[in-house]
């Protein structure tokens, strides 16, 4: 009998199985894979290209609109690997509404303005 046979594992394997693989799945002395470690870069990268999202500088904010979408792609890639389906219809939506922000941007851009109406307006929607 294993010497931890009888400790009790928090949350329980059960339940743990239930939502795909995790990092509390690996054993000691086991490698984790590398995709269990592509939610830190895409936390990282998610939270830059909000920053730069949020600038008044407009050469940053388009920067901003691709690296969301560097985030999105590397939260579909971790989603698909852990089994966490509605985090990757998340980023679809979420990838979505950053391509409509990018045309409505381009179109501000076009017509010269500096900034869209005021929020409720038939050009802020």
């Amino acid at each position: 009998m294993r010497p931890d046979a009888g400790a009790l594992r928090y949350p329980p394997r059960p339940m743990l199985a239930a939502f795909g693989p995790h990092q509390a799945d690996t054993q000691p002395g086991e490698a984790m894979d590398w995709i269990d470690m592509l939610q830190w870069p895409a936390m990282a990268i998610t939270v830059a290209a909000t920053w730069l999202i949020g600038s008044r500088i407009a050469t940053r904010r388009k920067v901003g609109f691709w690296v969301f979408l560097l985030s999105n792609l590397l939260w579909v890639v971790w989603g698909l690997h852990t089994s966490a389906y509605a985090l990757v219809v998340l980023q679809f939506a979420l990838a979505a509404l950053n391509l409509r922000g990018m045309r409505k941007a381009k179109q501000v851009e076009e017509n010269g303005a500096t900034q869209a109406g005021p929020a409720g307006s038939a050009e802020a929607q």
